[in-house]
């Protein structure tokens, strides 16, 4: 009779996963707010500058141009109102609100920015970060607080001109002479625009690879404000140390 040899069991090592609240309720509003108004501002924008569509008939009875600029202006104050709430929490909200803050004067924080833009480059993402990576907040400050800001401050420059001496004509009248007139003014407005649309871009398609590579949750967290929290990420859930 043979003696068979069983190999011994080898034990498999499972990463315990926890489902960690991280983005609180101001955030997941402030974000919905600010996507819809970009979304709402860039499409009537762009009919406001280049319009494809024309109305026919009395214009007692039609107001096409009319609608697109309101429209576009209730947008523009909703974009206002989520710049508002998103600033205010980052100093009346959790760690995760401020995560990936640029500490530019700190090798560190170089280090990291090069290393997780050589893992998106290469499509080899290996850190997890519990809250924002330093690539995604300095994508955020340049392309929202920057590009968004001077979209803020153009968009209701240009508004103040149709009132002038008016709230919004002395709060960012100025803008207007800054830089060499209302048509220049217009043109940064529009450039800037562009800006954000490669953002937009850019952004979806590193949560959807996020979610993917890292199994984070990423996607499902703007909605519950919970990732998938692994023991061994980066728990940026401290600020200044």
């Amino acid at each position: 009779m043979s003696t068979q040899i069983h190999p011994a069991p080898v034990a498999v090592k499972i990463e315990s996963v926890e489902s960690r609240y991280v983005w609180e309720a101001p955030i997941i509003i402030g974000h919905w707010m600010m996507a819809v108004s970009i979304t709402v501002l860039l499409a009537t924008g762009f009919f406001i500058a280049w319009p494809w569509a024309s109305s026919t008939g009395e214009a007692t009875f039609n107001f096409l141009m009319g609608r697109f600029r309101q429209i576009h202006f209730i947008a523009g104050y909703v974009l206002l109102a989520s710049f508002v709430i998103r600033i205010y929490w980052f100093f009346a909200g959790n760690n995760y609100a401020r995560s990936g803050f640029p500490f530019f004067w700190r090798a560190s924080w170089w280090k990291q920015l090069i290393e997780q833009s050589w893992e998106y480059l290469t499509i080899h993402i290996t850190q997890r970060f519990v809250g924002h990576n330093q690539l995604g907040a300095l994508s955020y400050l340049i392309f929202i607080a920057g590009m968004g800001g001077a979209e803020i401050v153009t968009g209701f420059a240009m508004y103040g001109e149709s009132n002038p001496g008016g709230f919004w004509s002395t709060v960012f009248g100025w803008v207007i002479p800054l830089l060499g007139g209302s048509f220049q003014v217009h043109m940064w407005h529009y450039a800037f625009a562009w800006g954000i649309m490669i953002f937009i871009a850019i952004h979806v398609y590193i949560v959807i690879l996020d979610s993917i590579f890292l199994d984070n949750g990423m996607v499902g967290s703007i909605f519950t404000g919970r990732k998938f929290v692994r023991k061994t990420d980066v728990d940026n859930k401290t600020w200044l140390s």
